[in-house]
């Protein structure tokens, strides 16, 4: 075996789809053929929306498609503490501030058209005094990494922000862009942390070597670069996959209801048929 350890990391929000089933394989196939290892990471942190019975038929499928695991599965909910530790890290420093800012008025302040949750914005704490007399009356809040005071903490190795990527060529330095992103959202006055920040947490608490994953989640890659630097986490080798579409041409999604694994299995397919059916797209 080789020192090869990748991740496959969830969200019990739904049941596995065929675009799971595509993005497991990659994951799987890749640790194999490199003799390496995968471990099993549950991102359950949206605790309003992930479910027990949902992670317990993650499971079941993935047991089902022959797609075994190393050690324990590491469920985010059961570390909200290790997360709001490396929070409190960023705050003394000052990389971090409250933003009050409703989606409205962050939606307000953007160009026509442009979506809130996506866009680049950049924001600035509130004075002490009005943060204080907000809280005290239970304004809802987000934590959100100042880009700038990021740009200032790196200095020089800020500009040099980048991330090697593998593909069938071998391997290339890809330059990371953060500034994109904004001030990007950390955590949340009900939600103890980000995808952000528990991905990139537990892949270097994890001694993730690879991370296999979609084409989709590539520019946001920049971000995770920025926070692996702003923590002195070492940076994975990444390795981007095709995303399997809908008949519509959009990437399959929990959300939009597409046709999950286990209506596969009880229609009578076999794992093999669901592997012909990811590669055949």
């Amino acid at each position: 075996m080789t020192g090869l350890v990748t991740r496959f990391a969830p969200s019990p929000t739904g049941h596995l789809h065929l675009g799971h089933a595509a993005s497991a394989f990659q994951v799987w196939d890749g640790a194999r053929a490199a003799g390496g290892k995968v471990l099993l990471r549950i991102e359950d942190i949206d605790q309003t929306r992930c479910r027990p019975e949902y992670e317990a038929s993650i499971l079941s499928d993935l047991e089902w498609l022959g797609l075994d695991w190393s050690g324990p599965v590491r469920r985010q909910s059961e570390h909200f503490d290790a997360y709001a530790h490396i929070l409190e890290a960023l705050r003394a420093r000052g990389l971090i501030y409250r933003c009050f800012k409703t989606r409205r008025e962050i939606a307000a302040a953007l160009p026509a058209g442009a979506d809130p949750d996506d866009a680049p914005y950049i924001g600035k704490p509130v004075p002490p005094t009005e943060e204080s007399a907000r809280l005290d009356r239970g304004h809802p809040f987000a934590w959100r990494l100042s880009l700038c005071a990021a740009r200032s903490a790196l200095g020089p190795r800020y500009k040099a922000l980048a991330f090697n990527e593998e593909t069938p060529k071998g391997v290339r330095t890809v330059p990371a862009n953060p500034g994109a992103f904004g001030d990007v959202v950390l955590a949340r006055k009900d939600t103890p942390a980000s995808y952000h920040l528990a991905c990139c947490h537990d892949d270097a608490l994890q001694g993730i070597t690879h991370v296999i994953r979609g084409e989709d989640i590539r520019e946001m890659t920049s971000v995770h670069v920025l926070l692996q630097a702003l923590m002195d986490w070492p940076t994975p080798l990444y390795r981007f996959h095709p995303l399997l579409l809908g008949p519509d041409g959009k990437k399959l999604s929990k959300r939009a209801g597409d046709k999950g694994l286990r209506a596969y299995r009880e229609e009578g397919m076999t794992p093999g048929d669901i592997r012909a059916m990811t590669t055949a797209a």
